[in-house]
C-alpha cells in the first residue's frame, strides 16, 4: 500500500476529513490484493469506498463535494455505517467494523485509513488469510443469492481468473 502512490494521495485526502471510525474499504484494497496475485499492476477502481460511523448527521453532499474537488477523477462512495443498518435489515451496528460483519464477501470486509501519525491501519471483522489465498468467500450473514448476484455483476472472476469461489 505504501508503494502505491495514488492510493495514498486518497488515504491522505480522507485522512484530511477527520471523519470519526473512518476508512477507505471494499475494493481499495481487496482488488490490490488480487491483482498482486494475479502479477497485475493495477486494475482500474470502479469506485472508492469511504466508509464512517457517527451518530450525529453528517451532510455526506458535503463531504463528497470536497472529495470530488480533490479528485474528480475518482466515483466516490460515502457511507455512514451508523445507518446501514436500516437498509439492510439488521440490528444496529456498534461501529464500521461491525458493520462490515454483515458485507457479502468476507475479502471485501477489509478498511484502511491513516493514523495521526501517518502509519496505515488495517481493520476487519474477519481473518483475512482467505484474501492472499485467493478465495471470494461467502458470508453467512447475508444470502448466497446476494453473493452470486454480486460476483456475476462485479465479474470478478473475469477479471481475477485465479480466483476461486468459497461457500
Amino acid at each position: 500500500m505504501q508503494s502505491d502512490h495514488p492510493r495514498m494521495n486518497l488515504l491522505f485526502t480522507v485522512s484530511a476529513l477527520d471523519l470519526p471510525d473512518c476508512y477507505i474499504a471494499a475494493g481499495f484494497i481487496r482488488n490490490m490484493v488480487w491483482d498482486y496475485l494475479h502479477g497485475f499492476s493495477c486494475t482500474p477502481l470502479s469506485d472508492v469506498d469511504v466508509i464512517y460511523f457517527s451518530q450525529a448527521v453528517v451532510n455526506e453532499q458535503v463531504i463528497l463535494a470536497r472529495l470530488s474537488k480533490a479528485h474528480p477523477d475518482i466515483n466516490w462512495q460515502v457511507k455512514n455505517q451508523a445507518y446501514m443498518h436500516i437498509r439492510n435489515g439488521d440490528q444496529p451496528y456498534l461501529n464500521s467494523v461491525h458493520a462490515m460483519e454483515y458485507w457479502p464477501e468476507i475479502e471485501t470486509a477489509i478498511g484502511v485509513r491513516l493514523s495521526r501519525q501517518g502509519e496505515l491501519v488495517f481493520v476487519s471483522p474477519f481473518d483475512l488469510s482467505t484474501i492472499f489465498d485467493g478465495f471470494i468467500t461467502h458470508n453467512k450473514k447475508r444470502s448466497q443469492s446476494i453473493f452470486i448476484k454480486r460476483i456475476e455483476q462485479k465479474q470478478w472472476l473475469k477479471i481475477w481468473p485465479k480466483l476461486e469461489v468459497k461457500f
